[in-house]
């Protein structure tokens, strides 16, 4: 509740510097230059960018796994598999983000001449791979609590595997598996250290994932790491950028425990 009520507070002193409007609306945010504005559009577009690259390649790759571990994996495939997955989920966010900016870049800028060292794209890929497996693992388990016996009357109906895994297992398990995306979207957005090193440190509006941006956690970083005096309008940006954040993920959290409610399968 302490960080909370400091969130708060300092949040407060920001807006009765700065209008609720500019802030919301505004298409510009330099507050660290000698013309300031403070609109957190460009952040929250860059935020919004990478984690949308993120789950794009992170559900459908971590759904279609969970699937084949759930369905189709023999017991020693599922025995390795599964660490294996964990694994990945265990590797520093530091090491995800120097792999973005020397490995995913270069073979970005190899492919696409004009791509910037620093960019959306390659955020996106790597944070998308280090999503994976909590798609993959909680989908799995929400796979798995469905009872066999859904299982064996569609295969007594004559379903297929492919029709059983597709058709009854997932439509059955799939509060489960909403609620693993939306927890997945909700650590793409409070990710820090990928963005922060690969994805820039420039906010701007757009739309091209092969530009340079930058996302709110990346701003944080870049001024709490800064000489900016505590106390000053600059500095309790910070806050308010961090308010914004926190909002968003409450959000998603709120949004998650109603579609739990809403899809929840209870069985006996």
């Amino acid at each position: 509740m302490g960080i909370v009520a400091v969130l708060l507070f300092e949040t407060w002193g920001f807006f009765q510097e700065v209008s609720i409007w500019e802030y919301l609306f505004s298409s510009q945010w330099t507050p660290l230059f000698s013309e300031k504005h403070f609109g957190i559009a460009p952040l929250l577009a860059g935020t919004i960018e990478v984690t949308a690259g993120a789950m794009f390649l992170a559900l459908p790759i971590g759904l279609v796994s969970a699937i084949y571990l759930s369905e189709y994996a023999p017991e020693g495939a599922r025995r390795v598999l599964k660490p294996f997955l964990e694994l990945l989920a265990g590797i520093p966010t530091v090491v995800y983000g120097y792999f973005a900016l020397l490995f995913i870049s270069p073979i970005l800028r190899g492919i696409f001449p004009d791509t910037s060292v620093f960019n959306a794209a390659s955020a996106s890929i790597v944070m998308g791979i280090m999503i994976i497996p909590m798609v993959s693992s909680l989908s799995e388990d929400a796979m798995t609590a469905v009872p066999r016996s859904l299982r064996e009357a569609a295969y007594a109906l004559g379903g297929t595997k492919m029709e059983v895994s597709l058709r009854v297992v997932v439509p059955s398990a799939l509060s489960g598996i909403i609620a693993a995306f939306i927890l997945a979207i909700s650590r793409a957005i409070g990710e820090t250290m990928i963005v922060a090193i690969a994805a820039g440190q420039q906010p701007r509006l757009t739309l091209n994932p092969l530009e340079a941006i930058q996302t709110m956690t990346a701003y944080i970083v870049q001024v709490s790491l800064g000489d900016t005096p505590t106390g000053t309008l600059e500095f309790r940006t910070i806050f308010a950028v961090a308010m914004t954040l926190f909002v968003l993920t409450l959000v998603l959290n709120v949004i998650s425990q109603l579609v739990l409610r809403r899809f929840r399968e209870a069985y006996r």
